[in-house]
């Protein structure tokens, strides 16, 4: 039984843990979109501290002109500054927002540092919208583009990305990590280490959360309800996981925090 169970995340978190390139260099961005570099790479704050480490390598790469960190405070940034200040105790992190923790970690792990900041963003929506902004601002134009966020919500940056840029705009997906779940002696465990990986029941819960706010209809994320993303085709297999899941972990499907709801507009009002 755990066995299934294990399979059932392993679906989910394929799907949302979107990744368009095997690795992030210049050669597989070349062999597969036939660019070798990117306008702009941008690291969404909501990560695992991997996705800190996933943007030191682009940037190691050259894999985009640009680098960006976008994050305020949201739902994942205490569990950041937790993790950060548990594994680097000499890293500020209070009252910082992620982005900001990102760029000190980044400076501080591997003297990088990124080109720009969002600092005001508190959920996915606003995430996007505050990006764009951004770029509009500095005058970075960009017909390419690579996003990196945590595994559970790569997928849905996506089509929030995609509600408001051309078909001319590439989006590059590289997830933060990949995860494998399996049994070991007994009990649900990941195949390998990713850094500062959530525990295995918050990892479940985000996972279970995305596929609600989605789905395309009434009560979900896409155009035929909130029309916070573009649409998103939801595979039967992947549908069929998450109701076999909510069978077991029905009571951890993440809700919206009204907490980190965007103010002004009603178009992202709720959609972390």
């Amino acid at each position: 039984m755990k066995e299934q169970i294990a399979h059932y995340i392993n679906v989910l978190g394929k799907f949302c843990g979107k990744r368009d390139l095997e690795v992030l260099t210049g050669d597989c961005l070349q062999r597969r979109f036939g660019i070798c570099q990117a306008d702009v790479m941008v690291l969404f704050g909501g990560s695992i501290l991997q996705g800190g480490d996933v943007l030191a390598c682009g940037i190691k790469e050259q894999i985009a002109k640009k680098y960006v960190v976008v994050g305020g405070e949201g739902h994942t940034t205490e569990t950041l500054r937790q993790r950060v200040r548990q594994e680097y105790p000499t890293l500020r992190t209070e009252g910082l927002s992620e982005a900001e923790i990102f760029q000190g970690y980044l400076s501080a792990v591997y003297g990088l540092q990124a080109d720009y900041l969002e600092t005001e963003s508190t959920n996915c929506g606003n995430n996007i919208t505050n990006l764009l902004a951004l770029l509009e601002e500095k005058g970075i134009p960009f017909r390419s583009i690579i996003l990196c966020q945590d595994a559970s919500m790569q997928r849905r940056m996506e089509a929030g990305l995609r509600k408001y840029v051309s078909d001319e705009v590439r989006i590059i997906n590289y997830a933060a990590y990949e995860a494998e779940v399996a049994v070991k002696e007994g009990a649900l465990a990941y195949s390998s280490e990713s850094h500062g990986m959530w525990e295995m029941e918050r990892y479940v819960s985000l996972l279970m959360g995305e596929i609600p706010r989605l789905r395309d209809d009434e009560n979900g994320y896409g155009p035929s309800g909130r029309d916070f993303i573009a649409h998103v085709e939801i595979p039967e297999e992947v549908r069929h996981a998450f109701e076999e899941l909510k069978k077991r972990y029905g009571n951890h499907v993440r809700e919206a925090n009204p907490l980190y709801a965007s103010r002004g507009s009603a178009d992202h009002r709720g959609s972390e």
